[in-house]
């Protein structure tokens, strides 16, 4: 099965804790739904701009993309 990883981009100076803030929130709506959601985090692209992501299943991402209007998404692919 296919997943698809949701990101949420922030940027400038504040943008690494205001993804680490907005991670918190990713792990309530996960907890509060219910959801088989396991793989979340924050990644710092550069110094002006980082992400917060969850990774879920192709097959649940349509409630769960509209809920939480991720600014973009992209296949997910494990190291």
């Amino acid at each position: 099965m296919r997943q698809l990883k949701l990101i949420w981009d922030f940027r400038g100076p504040a943008g690494q804790k205001t993804a680490e803030h907005h991670l918190i929130h990713l792990k309530e709506y996960i907890t509060i739904n219910k959801l088989d959601i396991t793989i979340t985090g924050v990644e710092t692209i550069s110094d002006m701009h980082s992400i917060a992501y969850l990774v879920v299943n192709e097959a649940d991402m349509k409630p769960v993309r509209n809920s939480l209007k991720p600014h973009r998404g992209q296949v997910y692919q494990e190291l």
